[in-house]
């Protein structure tokens, strides 16, 4: 019987639309399904909808609705975004699901028949939009420090739970299971929290304040607090008690959330779940969840994503300029799971451009032209051993095992460095074995066939790498290649041999990710904050038409911002070839592999005193891409190498480590 693994979302309040933060999420456990299926795994992905409480009611009365009428309109937002942004969850729930429901009233008379819920006093500072009582450690100025807003005091009778009887079980829970919370750093503040003693939690509202939640079984006058009925929906989705799913897959069970619920999915939800273990007689952690995975805010400008403060990105809104796979890809590849991560336009195609455009859409064209060109789109079998193709072999094989490792942990953007690192010696692999220089010579045939069948493998593996991230493009490629479906393939398979057979004929590839053209996102940008009042005319715009017409020597702005800068487009080169200008004393002839469909460029360089040209040749350097060409001696230059220049020395500027040919310098 295959392990079992199960991933479910936070549970999204339907108090406004889905936004960044949403998807984000939801992505991750996207991703995370996705990769346990290609490990074999028997995967539940869930999601879902909370639509209790005070804010919904809120909602629907300024919208002049009714609660439930809000709430289905928001869910169905929620519900037909995910297939958009190529989700594949197994199960969508709501808080208002006659089974949920019924659940949660199962679950309250356990826990309260067990003398775990009772009714008391509480006076306190009752924030709407947390929609729990702060204490007075919580205020920053008297202000929720979420909302911006004070709170409301209140006094009124409830029901509570007895959660500070469960503080030093959970406390030696998470340090007997260190990696119960994870990143550590979330660990750490839930042991912070519980340094304090912990108070016991109000589970429910008067009717006379709030009639838009579910009935306590034991007491009509109240109903639930909104957090003991959302949290419940990780049980409720799997059939608890006695539906199957539950027994298969509530033991292997990870939540994933952002950190600004972490109290409650890492204090409330685990001693509700020690509160009913004990109601059923099992030992207090027979219902504790595997791992809580909790990652950081995206940040847009100086704060982060909120409907609250209202700075939200709606993700259909690039992910349709852009493309899914992309949109998909820059959210895993930018952030550090954990941390916060900065979002804009300008990393989103920059991102695109460099890893997407450059490196994996340059491998895929490159090698699959050559091929077409070489061995009329024929896979060759390769006869001859070689070493350095034997090399990028075992990389792959490597890199397939520190993905596993990455992706298991949650690190997804270490993974896809691995997986990047791979297609960049692959890329490296084509500029040093030279195949259209092989294809050249019939006594380099054999040698010609192990390189090319060599990168159409690597292909084959990078293609089941990215699926879970890209499963739309990962799903061209298979195609294009002959292959099977990733998702049939599974990580094992590229352990055991080659995933394309000898033989296979493969057409001349599509264009994957054709380049965007920052200079039109970058005028679209300014065109917009120019129409929203935010920013003049470029006061250096006059200055340079005048240096235009006078010719005068070109100084140094004394200070750049970052869109003008953002302009010259810097990329890594490597040097294939260096001869000397005839007739020129200072200038060497370079051609420089900057990753393009169109081959290598010609750039002339004026370095001679300083390099012999065999010194260059193998070496990386840094490119100004889209300079205007040039004619030196009789020589067109299409770019500018940069060099360091001291006294008496001049120095190319280039990396510490080798990087692949049109790596994005920034």
């Amino acid at each position: 019987m295959n392990p079992s693994f199960y991933i479910t979302t936070p549970i999204y309040y339907v108090n406004a639309e889905p936004h960044l933060g949403h998807a984000f999420s939801t992505i991750v456990c996207d991703v995370a399904a996705r990769f346990h299926r290609l490990l074999g795994y028997d995967v539940r992905f869930q999601t879902g909808t909370d639509e209790h409480g005070d804010k919904i009611a809120e909602a629907a009365q300024k919208a002049g609705i009714q609660p439930q009428e809000y709430a289905d309109r928001v869910s169905g937002l929620f519900r037909g975004l995910w297939p958009r942004l190529n989700i594949a969850n197994d199960h969508f729930i709501r808080t208002t699901d006659p089974e949920h429901i019924a659940t949660v009233r199962l679950i309250l008379q356990k826990v309260h028949d067990a003398g775990d819920i009772y009714l008391g006093q509480y006076g306190g500072h009752y924030c709407v939009g947390c929609e729990r009582f702060l204490t007075e450690k919580e205020l920053v100025d008297g202000k929720c420090p979420d909302h911006q807003k004070p709170p409301v005091w209140i006094e009124e009778e409830n029901y509570f739970f007895r959660m500070g009887s469960y503080q030093q079980a959970l406390i030696d829970h998470i340090q007997r299971n260190p990696d119960f919370i994870r990143p550590e750093r979330y660990k750490n503040e839930v042991l912070a929290f519980l340094r304090e003693p912990l108070e016991d939690l109000c589970i429910s509202r008067p009717k006379s304040r709030l009639t838009w939640g579910i009935e306590l079984p034991f007491d009509d006058r109240f109903v639930t607090y909104v957090w003991f009925d959302a949290l419940i929906n990780y049980l409720t989705g799997l059939g608890y008690p006695e539906g199957p799913l539950f027994g298969q897959y509530w033991p292997a069970a990870q939540h994933l959330i952002a950190k600004d619920i972490l109290k409650p999915h890492g204090i409330y939800w685990p001693t509700m779940l020690m509160a009913l273990a004990k109601a059923e007689g099992r030992p207090s952690d027979a219902y504790l969840y595997r791992h809580l995975n909790v990652h950081g805010y995206w940040n847009v400008g100086a704060g982060k994503m909120s409907k609250t403060l209202g700075n939200v990105v709606k993700p259909l809104d690039l992910a349709g300029v852009y493309g899914v796979d992309p949109f998909r890809y820059f959210l895993l590849r930018e952030m550090t799971f954990g941390l916060d991560a900065a979002f804009s336009e300008d990393l989103l195609v920059e991102r695109y451009n460099a890893d997407l455009a450059n490196d994996l859409g340059n491998l895929f064209s490159r090698v699959l032209n050559m091929l077409s060109q070489y061995r009329g789109g024929v896979v060759p079998e390769p006869l001859a051993p070689a070493e350095d193709a034997g090399a990028l072999r075992r990389l792959a094989m490597k890199t397939v095992e520190d993905y596993a490792k990455h992706m298991r942990a949650f690190q997804f953007h270490q993974a896809l460095m691995a997986v990047w690192q791979l297609i960049g010696e692959a890329n490296r692999f084509v500029v040093h074995s030279e195949p259209w220089t092989l294809a050249k010579d019939p006594a380099q045939s054999a040698r010609l066939d192990v390189v090319l069948s060599t990168l159409v493998q690597t292909l084959g593996d990078v293609t089941v790498l990215i699926s879970p991230v890209l499963p739309e493009t990962a799903g061209r490629m298979a195609e294009h290649l002959g292959m099977e479906l990733p998702e049939l393939i599974g990580l094992e398979r590229l352990e055991l041999t080659g995933l394309i057979p000898a033989g296979t004929r493969i057409a001349k590839p599509p264009a994957l990710f054709p380049r965007i053209d920052t200079d039109k996102v970058k005028a679209k940008a300014e065109k917009a904050e120019a129409k929203a009042g935010q920013k003049a005319a470029p006061a250096s715009a006059p200055a340079a038409k005048e240096k235009k017409k006078s010719k005068a020597p070109i100084e140094p702005a004394a200070e750049l911002d970052y869109e003008e800068f953002a302009r010259v487009d810097l990329k890594l080169g490597q040097v294939l070839a260096a001869v000397r200008v005839e007739g020129a004393d200072r200038l060497l002839k370079l051609t420089v592999d900057l990753g393009e469909d169109s081959g290598p460029r010609t750039i002339v360089a004026g370095i001679a005193q300083h390099y012999a040209p065999e010194e260059l040749v193998g070496r990386q350097v840094v490119v100004v891409a889209n300079l205007k060409p040039v004619v030196l001696k009789g020589v067109e230059s299409r770019g500018m190498v940069l060099a360091a220049v001291g006294e008496d020395k001049v120095r190319v500027v280039a990396p510490d480590l080798t990087l692949p040919p049109g790596s994005k310098v920034r």
